[in-house]
């Protein structure tokens, strides 16, 4: 598997996370914290995983 399909299919779990884990599993939390922590980490991990799946743009990994 190449590294940009892994990159790829780890954004995906990364985005059905991204409304699970604040809605489902911190959505009886009052405090909004839990959620915004959760959201700018997961928005770091997808600028990490658009450089790697970005990263040989344009080459002969097709």
């Amino acid at each position: 598997m190449s590294l940009r399909k892994l990159s790829l299919g780890l954004m995906g779990l990364l985005i059905l996370a991204c409304y699970f884990v604040p809605y489902g599993m911190l959505g009886d939390v009052a405090s909004w914290e839990g959620a915004f922590l959760f959201w700018t980490l997961a928005g770091v991990v997808v600028i990490a995983l658009n450089a790697m799946a970005t990263a040989n743009f344009g080459g002969e990994d097709r």
